[in-house]
């Protein structure tokens, strides 16, 4: 399979996700690996809030034999005034799906304004268009049998330049649950800003699966500029639900 072909399929199913209301379509794990908290699992709509920053996760794991295993990705997010966002990632980050295989950078553009959704390749000059899902705030549920949660307060500090609230959960399974001789518990601490409505840093410890920290970085509270919310004029488009090529005109 060449880069190309593959770096086109990654972009349509990419494509298909944003049109998943949350809760359905790929498994919940698949949104944040490959697209982020942007694209693939949207939040509520935030105006009034721009800024652009880069989005670094690392994630370490312990195997059994001593080894660790560290992953590091980095992506470029963007996000106006009118709640539009815009995710530049490296398909590379996705070793995963494509180990070594020097993949191009991808863009994702999400625009609540126009209820549409595009997952761009620059180096192909093509795109795959998708109708913005409907945003669905998430109900709590309660935890299966044997799981206690604990939330705590970690007050307030500044984060790269931006105030910033934290809180610590942490979630214990009971001994049996899993087959676990011994209880397991899974903590998770974020960082909100009320500033950008949204998570700046998290991070998360599970014994099952090793530690994961996702941090906003060089983060700048200006306008972006509105052409990187739209697709340029010389991208051939192509629709989630199978319609033909056309080009995006001016």
């Amino acid at each position: 399979m060449s880069i190309r072909t593959l770096t086109i399929g990654l972009l349509a199913v990419a494509a298909a996700a944003f049109a998943q209301p949350p809760g359905r379509g790929l498994p919940p794990n698949w949104g944040p690996r490959l697209v982020g908290a942007e694209a693939g699992r949207q939040g509520p709509v935030v105006k009034g809030a721009p800024f652009s920053a880069d989005l670094i996760t690392e994630s370490t794991q312990a195997l059994a034999d001593g080894n660790h295993i560290h992953q590091t990705s980095t992506s470029r997010l963007y996000r106006d005034g009118e709640g539009r966002t815009r995710r530049e990632q490296s398909l590379d980050g996705l070793g995963v799906l494509a180990p070594n295989a020097n993949l191009p950078p991808v863009v994702f553009i999400n625009d609540p304004v126009a209820h549409v959704n595009y997952a761009l390749s620059p180096s192909a000059h093509t795109a795959t268009r998708s109708a913005g899902a409907g945003r669905r705030m998430r109900v709590p549920q309660a935890l299966p049998g044997g799981q206690g949660l604990k939330t705590e307060s970690l007050g307030h500090q500044t984060i790269e330049g931006v105030p910033a609230e934290g809180t610590r959960t942490t979630m214990t399974i009971a001994a049996g649950q899993l087959g676990n001789e011994q209880p397991i518990q899974i903590v998770t601490e974020t960082w909100y800003s009320a500033d950008l409505q949204t998570v700046i840093l998290s991070k998360r410890s599970d014994p099952r699966s090793g530690e994961t920290v996702t941090r906003y970085a060089n983060i700048s509270r200006t306008e972006p500029p509105h052409a990187l919310f739209e697709v340029p004029a010389d991208y051939k488009v192509t629709d989630a639900g199978g319609r033909g090529p056309r080009t995006v005109a001016k």
